[in-house]
C-alpha cells in the first residue's frame, strides 16, 4: 500500500468538506457490519425456539460472522493494494445483501450459517477501507482522533441492535431484522457507488503490485517480533466487548434476572450510545507513543476486572452498571490502532493496519465460538454458564495483556518525539 504519511501530505490541499462525506459513506458499511455482528444477542431467543439451538450452536452462529470477516481481511488488504479502496468495497459488499436475504428466509440452521458466512465476507472491507482512507487523506497527527470518531460512528450500527431491533423482533420475528438490514446494506452500497471517489495521489501513478508481491509484503510483517505483541492483545481487546454486547448480554439479563427482550434492548441501546463517544474520547486523550503502551495494558487489565466482576456479582443494577462501564472502557481500542501506526514505517502502515484488523476480528470469532463451547460445557454440567463465560473472557484479556507486555515493542517507539 502507498505510504499513508506521504499520501496524507499529498492530500492535504483536499478540502475536508469533500473528504468527510466520502468517509461517512464508507462508515455506513462499517456501521452495518457492527449491526450484523451484534444481532445474535437480540435474536438468540427466537433462534433457539425456531431451530432448537444449544448455547454452543448459538456461539458458533455468532462466531462465524467474525471468522469469515477476519479471514477475508488479508484478501481485502491485498485487493485494496491492487485495485483501490472503492473498487474492492463495491465488488465485495453485495455479498452482504445476499447473505442477509438468505438469513431472512433460512429454512434451517445450516442455511442460516451460510448466510452468516456471506455477510461476514461482504462486510469485511468496510472498516479497513475507512481506516485506510483516514491514513491516506487526513493529517498523520490526527489519525488517533479521527479513527476514534470513525469507531464511534460505526457504533450507530450497535444502536439499531438495541431497542429498535428488540422491538422489531418481538413484534415481527427475527427474520424481519435480517430483511431490514438487507435493505440498509443495499442503500449503503448505492451511497458508496455514488459519493466515494478518492482524491488522486502521486502514489497512484506507481506500478501496482501483483498478488504474490502484495501477499509477501503482508507476510513479512508477521516475521517482526513486535507484531505478535500487538496482534495477541488485539485479538482479545475488542472481542471481549463484542462477545458480551453481541452475544451474551440479552440471554444473561433474561436468564439471570428475567428481563424482557425490550428491557435488554434498552440496556444494549444505552451501552451502544456510550460506545459512540468512547473511542473519540480515548483518541483525544492519546498520550503519544512513549506512554501509550503502558496505558493500553492498564486499560486491558481493568476491562478484565470488569468481566470478573460480571461473573461474580449477581445483582441486576450492578450488572447493568458494569456493562455500561465496559462500554466506556471499550474505547481504548483506538489507542491500539494508534500504536500500530507508530510501530511501523510509513510504507508498511497500511499492511500493518490490515493485519491488526484481521487479528481483531478473528479474535472476535474465536472468543465468541470459545464462549459457546465453554457455555455448552457449563450447561451440560448444570453450572452457571454466564459465570463460566465471563471468567473465560477475563482470563483471555489477562493473557493478551501479558503477551503485550512481555514481547518487546517496535524499535521505532524509542525514537518517538513524545
Amino acid at each position: 500500500m502507498s505510504s499513508p504519511e506521504t499520501s496524507s501530505a499529498q492530500a492535504a490541499p483536499s478540502s475536508f468538506r469533500a473528504l468527510w462525506p466520502m468517509l461517512l459513506c464508507l462508515l455506513s458499511g462499517f456501521a452495518l457490519s457492527q449491526a450484523f455482528r451484534t444481532t445474535a444477542s437480540i435474536m438468540a431467543d427466537g433462534l433457539r425456539t425456531d431451530f432448537g439451538l444449544s448455547a454452543q450452536s448459538l456461539g458458533s452462529f455468532a462466531g462465524l460472522f467474525g471468522l469469515s470477516f477476519g479471514v477475508a481481511q488479508l484478501l481485502m488488504g491485498i485487493g485494496m493494494d491492487i485495485y483501490g479502496l472503492r473498487r474492492t468495497v463495491l465488488l465485495t459488499s453485495p455479498l452482504t445483501v445476499a447473505g442477509a436475504v438468505l438469513s431472512a428466509v433460512a429454512p434451517s440452521y445450516p442455511w442460516l450459517m451460510l448466510g452468516q458466512l456471506l455477510i461476514g465476507v461482504g462486510c469485511s472491507p468496510a472498516f479497513l477501507a475507512s481506516t485506510m482512507f483516514i491514513a491516506r487523506h487526513f493529517p498523520p497527527d490526527r489519525f488517533a482522533y479521527i479513527s476514534g470518531i470513525a469507531l464511534g460512528l460505526g457504533g450507530l450500527g450497535l444502536l439499531f441492535t438495541g431497542t429498535p431491533l428488540a422491538w422489531l423482533v418481538q413484534h415481527l420475528g427475527w427474520r424481519s431484522g435480517f430483511g431490514l438490514l438487507a435493505v440498509f446494506s443495499a442503500l449503503s452500497w448505492l451511497l458508496i457507488f455514488v459519493r466515494v471517489h478518492e482524491p488522486a495521489l502521486a502514489s497512484d501513478a506507481l506500478p501496482k503490485p501483483g498478488f504474490m508481491a502484495a501477499f509477501k509484503g503482508f507476510a513479512s510483517l508477521l516475521l517482526l517480533r513486535h507484531t505478535w505483541g500487538i496482534v495477541l492483545l488485539g485479538m482479545v481487546s475488542y472481542a471481549s466487548f463484542l462477545t458480551v454486547r453481541g452475544l451474551w448480554l440479552s440471554p444473561m439479563l433474561m436468564d439471570r434476572y428475567q428481563f424482557s427482550l425490550v428491557a435488554t434492548g434498552n440496556v444494549a441501546l444505552a451501552a451502544s450510545v456510550i460506545s459512540l463517544f468512547a473511542p473519540s474520547m480515548f483518541g483525544r486523550l492519546d498520550p503519544g507513543p512513549k506512554l501509550r503502551r503502558r496505558r493500553i495494558a492498564r486499560f486491558a487489565l481493568l476491562m478484565g476486572g470488569i468481566f470478573a466482576a460480571l461473573a461474580l456479582v449477581h445483582q441486576p443494577l450492578w450488572n447493568v452498571l458494569l456493562l455500561l462501564a465496559m462500554s466506556i472502557l471499550s474505547g481504548y481500542g483506538t489507542l491500539l490502532y494508534a500504536d500500530v501506526r507508530s510501530s511501523y514505517p510509513p510504507e508498511t502502515t497500511g499492511r500493518a493496519l490490515s493485519i491488526f484488523t484481521m487479528a481483531m476480528f478473528l479474535g472476535v470469532a474465536l472468543m465468541q465460538w470459545l464462549s459457546g463451547v465453554v457455555a455448552g460445557v457449563a450447561e451440560r454440567q448444570g453450572s452457571d454458564i454466564y459465570l463460566a463465560v465471563m471468567l473465560m473472557v477475563a482470563a483471555m484479556l489477562a493473557l493478551g495483556t501479558l503477551a503485550y507486555k512481555l514481547i518487546p515493542p517496535s524499535p521505532l517507539l524509542s525514537q518517538a518525539k513524545h
